[in-house]
């Protein structure tokens, strides 16, 4: 049986040998989406983005994703998504059901992890929202290998 680490590292290099070459944002966030969702697909119940909305201040859009119906705006502040724009740190949430503030878009959600995505400039465009059905799903190895993702893949 692979090791979660394991499984991180072999996702990390088929993400970056797809994207080789690509720079569209969208197809960035689909393909990182998709390939990420099938490569933990006992954990991963709703994977995708939600993009940082350029006609409305500090709300996000759902973006890519794969899974169930997302919530399609999210105000900063707002829920687990919403307190990783607002912060621009990653929230490892091993209940959501107890976070302040929750948006259950699909109440079989019990753990996430949502990542702060930055451009090349430093600006906050989307987060990357992972959710399971499992509660304390997500830990520090999901942490450096997703917040170490979105900085190879968006910020570099």
């Amino acid at each position: 049986m692979v090791s979660k680490q394991e499984q991180y590292e072999l996702v990390v290099e088929q993400v970056r040998a797809v994207l080789e070459g690509e720079t569209n944002v969208t197809a960035k966030m689909a393909t990182v989406a998709c390939l990420l969702a099938g490569a933990f697909p006992e954990t991963y119940f709703w994977t995708g983005f939600y993009v940082v909305d350029p006609e409305k201040d500090r709300e996000l859009i759902v973006g890519p994703y794969q899974g169930t119906l997302g919530c399609l705006r999210i105000p900063f502040g707002k829920g687990v998504c919403g307190a990783a724009a607002a912060t621009g740190e990653t929230q490892v949430v091993a209940d959501v059901h107890a976070f302040p503030g929750h948006i259950a878009c699909d109440s079989r959600s019990n753990s996430e992890i949502v990542v702060p995505v930055w451009n090349k400039a430093g600006e906050l465009i989307a987060v990357l929202d992972v959710d399971s059905t499992q509660h304390g799903s997500f830990d520090e190895t999901d942490k450096q290998y997703l917040e170490g993702l979105m900085a190879d893949i968006f910020a570099a």
